[in-house]
């Protein structure tokens, strides 16, 4: 891992929750995906921590211009819809993606923004003529298709990682810094005294491994509950075949959690079961947890070792680890303190600090493509601009040593905030 130095919550307070000092507010192009209303009802990963990051950003004095679907839940104060229902039903369909993309082109070319975040597939394909910058947020897989086609954005974007492991995983992507995802945690609720139970939550696919989840739960003597999204056939057969059979009194499923039954479970649990069987960039229902004073029982795999601090806020195990380690390590976690998970939480997963480390990309990308004197891309500049272009942003960085971090103005800052036929849209975007 690179040498860094953590942006903490009580910096972020010292820099003021208005937009930090007497800076000019910023005019910000927003492009969420068009699957899900903003803020998302249940399932939405990538819309929730648009919205959420949308509502701080106004908080912090700027000003936001969103493209997105359904109607405005979020402080914007311009908000631009292309479907007024979400095309939910077509989720990992092409038109949607590719209509909303020409869609935030038309809306923001006249716009007068600053800076660009777009948040889709397709839109960065824009980038290259845009006259501000543009930055996205690598919210689905690096490797594979998806992977390749970032790679191929080369510097007409500047790619945000949510966790240094996703960085690792495709050094060839220009990244510029990570940024990890957050939430509200004051609005989950903290309790110290648990119910009887452990909890998994999430999707039903072998990467998320609910079997090996009740499996091991059963080991321990631990009544497990489960939530999860079951929308898409691969979902529903996976639950058919491996999950089913497994229910009984000391296993249920209760259904995909909307936002007020995730956090009632989430408070109730002993702990969170995380078996993760993919190196996943980030997984949000770890600090939903952990923001509850829930530790989490997780396996060694992608971005879990920074986001969990082993025997503190919970257990980590190995990559590979079977029922009895898991079974082992659930027990292990009883003795963590709940407090510790919550505090861990605040200073380094609170929606302030996500918010002040978009902002700080978001000025620093200005301010280099004013000293460079064109509003072309960053990955077009003349030739006469080389020298300067590579001296502020380093022509490549994989994160994997202090000089190749800084490659916003210098700094190697880090801040904490996630084969065969041709892929869906969705698995692209979200893993």
């Amino acid at each position: 891992m690179s040498s860094t130095s953590v942006t903490s919550a009580t910096e972020i307070r010292r820099l003021g929750s208005s937009g930090g000092g007497e800076e000019r507010r910023l005019r910000i192009g927003m492009v969420a995906p068009p699957w899900f209303a903003l803020p998302p009802a249940g399932y939405g990963g990538t819309e929730a921590v648009v919205a959420t990051l949308v509502d701080k950003l106004v908080e912090r004095g700027h000003d936001v211009v969103l493209v997105g679907a359904g109607t405005n839940g979020t402080a914007a104060q311009e908000f631009h819809c292309l479907y007024e229902t979400p095309p939910t039903s077509r989720l990992g369909e092409p038109v949607p993606e590719a209509l909303t993309a020409a869609h935030a082109t038309h809306v923001l070319e006249s716009a007068g923004v600053d800076i660009i975040h777009d948040n889709t597939l397709c839109g960065p394909l824009q980038a290259g003529r845009r006259k501000v910058p543009t930055v996205l947020t690598m919210h689905g897989p690096v490797a594979g298709e998806n992977g390749r086609y970032h790679e191929l954005l080369g510097n007409s974007v500047s790619v945000v990682a949510i966790s240094d492991a996703q960085r690792r995983a495709n050094p060839r992507i220009n990244w510029c810094r990570t940024v990890y995802n957050a939430i509200d945690v004051a609005s989950f609720p903290y309790r110290e005294t648990k119910d009887d139970y452990v909890l998994w939550i999430g999707r039903f696919t072998a990467d998320k491994a609910p079997d090996l989840a009740i499996d091991a739960a059963r080991a321990a003597g631990r009544r497990i509950m489960l939530a999860g999204k079951m929308n898409e056939a691969s979902e529903r057969e996976y639950f058919d075949a491996h999950v089913r059979g497994r229910l009984g009194r000391d296993a249920e499923y209760v259904g995909e959690a909307d936002a007020a039954t995730k956090r009632e479970l989430f408070a109730g649990a002993r702990s969170l079961v995380f078996p993760i069987q993919w190196d996943e960039p980030f997984g949000m229902v770890m600090i939903e947890a952990m923001a509850c004073g829930t530790p989490v029982v997780a396996t060694r795999r992608g971005s879990v070792p920074e986001v969990v601090r082993h025997n503190e806020t919970g257990v980590i195990l190995p990559a590979h680890a079977g029922v009895r380690q898991i079974a082992r390590a659930i027990d292990a976690a009883e003795d963590l303190r709940p407090e510790t998970c919550r505090e861990h939480t605040e200073s380094r997963f609170d929606l302030a600090v996500m918010a002040a480390g978009y902002e700080d990309v978001y000025r620093t990308l200005v301010s280099r493509s004013k000293a460079l004197g064109s509003v072309a891309p960053l990955g077009r500049v003349t030739s006469e601009r080389t020298e300067l272009r590579d001296r502020i942003n380093p022509p490549h960085c994989d994160g994997d040593s202090a000089a190749n971090a800084a490659t916003l103005g210098g700094s190697a800052e880090h801040f904490y905030g996630v084969a065969g036929s041709a892929p869906r849209l969705d698995s692209l975007q979200r893993g």
